[in-house]
């Protein structure tokens, strides 16, 4: 497949080095030369020094010949121009753009976005999908990563394993025996740094990081076997009242009685038109590092602060003072991975990466036909993915323990015919399952060969 990405920072670097280790034809476009130098020490693409959104640019990032055109630049503007040059002159990329301002991607706006107007095929909003991925992990307490699955039917949960779990030392495929009726499967783990799929014979260890698959239903309970049953965050301080920040805001303070909420917003003006839009929610103007602003908002009673400023420095800072002065947990945005091992550290148990959510969403619309859900880990070291088995695919017909799926996939469910199936070594894959799967990343060109027909390849 050949690829166009229009923008070499964090999200675009993070897109073109998926897509390069998976041997696409990637050509990079961005202005800023420093970018792209690390573009060109790092990645094997093809760079390109230009205005995304000029044609003698595009033609020459061969435009013409691309499958798929993603434009993530820092400006909306220039995403809109590059997709709205590259289909109206060279016709044949799919166009994917990120599109952060919200008065542009409103439900009365959705007009402006077809062949009429501007030609985009697939529009991602970060904020949305990351204030989505805060309110998922407030439902989860405990679960320092999580996305849904199967129409909602199936969660990946990532935990934490502490000195209280209460399998630690268990053989995984001992787990089944000790809790015979658990639909929950652990299909990865992270130590020391290292995320990889464990043999099942492996034994879950304390400082261990868990990934596993679970029906819905048993996802609570999952989260009590592995040593986690936190309560759910009902007393709420938040910082950072900005798009991100006020889209859980609005989710927060729709639920009526549910949530005490107060917000901490540094810009005068945002604060103001930020509490005039809520109206059960307390906003204060000051700063989330002010130990008085942080006591005024009630952070000594608080269950939980979520940091949520564009700086991670700050949200990072916030959370440290926040647990210091008494709050029972800290969540906060964290975009640079160098800053997200800090977490248990200093007592943060959640960090959120909005890149990799980023990342995330653009490789569900570029993948194969078949993948109808990603998910990257913050790292990005490997992926949860569902996707549907092809007609003619090699895994049609056989059952789970005659498929060597090498050292870089585990099956975590499969869903057939609205119900989980829980993968055991007889089960025998269908054309039509859905089949969620954690990937490392060496090994996504395998899964692909796995599940998509001979014909389509």
């Amino acid at each position: 497949m050949k690829v166009i990405v229009c923008g070499a920072g964090q999200v675009g670097f993070g897109i073109a080095r998926h897509l390069a280790g998976e041997g696409n034809d990637v050509t990079v476009v961005d202005r800023e030369a420093s970018l792209m130098q690390r573009i060109t020490d790092t990645l094997d693409v093809r760079p390109i020094l230009g205005h995304g959104g000029h044609p003698e640019v595009l033609e020459q990032a061969g435009a013409a010949d691309a499958d798929v055109l993603i434009a993530v630049t820092a400006s909306d503007e220039v995403n809109m121009v590059a997709c709205q040059t590259a289909k109206t002159l060279f016709k044949k990329p799919k166009t994917i753009a990120r599109v952060r301002d919200r008065n542009y991607v409103q439900s009365r706006w959705r007009d402006l976005f077809n062949e009429d107007g501007i030609p985009i095929d697939v529009i991602i909003s970060p904020e949305e999908e990351v204030a989505s991925a805060v309110m998922r992990r407030l439902a989860l307490p405990g679960a320092f990563d999580s996305s849904s699955f199967a129409g909602g039917s199936a969660e990946m949960i990532g935990v934490a394993i502490g000195e209280d779990c209460p399998v630690i030392d268990t053989p995984l495929n001992q787990l089944t025996g000790l809790f015979p009726d658990l639909q929950a499967i652990v299909v990865g783990l992270r130590r020391n740094q290292k995320v990889y799929v464990p043999d099942f014979d492996d034994t879950i260890q304390v400082g261990d990081e868990a990934f596993l698959v679970t029906a819905s239903t048993d996802t609570e309970r999952t989260l009590k076997i592995f040593g986690h049953e936190e309560r759910e965050a009902r007393r709420i301080v938040m910082v950072g009242g900005g798009n991100i920040g006020y889209q859980v805001a609005k989710n927060l303070d729709a639920q009526a009685g549910r949530y005490s909420l107060s917000i901490i917003e540094a810009n005068a003006e945002r604060a103001r038109i930020v509490a005039e839009k809520l109206s059960r929610s307390i906003v204060l103007q000051g700063s989330g590092l002010s130990p008085e602003i942080l006591a005024e908002a009630g952070i000594r009673q608080a269950d939980l602060v979520l940091a949520l400023t564009n700086d991670d420095q700050v949200n990072i800072l916030t959370n440290m003072l926040a647990l210091q002065e008494g709050c029972q947990r800290g969540l906060c945005l964290i975009n640079d991975n160098s800053f997200q091992n800090l977490a248990g550290d200093f007592g943060m148990e959640v960090s959120i990466n909005p890149r990799a959510i980023t990342v995330s969403s653009v490789l569900r619309h570029v993948r194969l036909g078949n993948v109808l859900q990603v998910h990257a880990l913050s790292d990005e070291s490997a992926e949860m993915i569902e996707a549907e088995i092809q007609e003619g695919a090699p895994i049609t017909g056989s059952k789970l323990r005659d498929i060597d799926f090498g050292a870089s996939m585990r099956v975590g469910a499969v869903y057939r015919k609205g119900k989980i199936i829980m993968p055991r070594g007889g089960t025998e894959f269908k054309q039509g399952d859905r089949v969620i799967m954690f990937v490392t990343a060496d090994g996504i060109e395998p899964f692909e060969n796995l599940l998509l027909s001979k014909e389509k390849k």
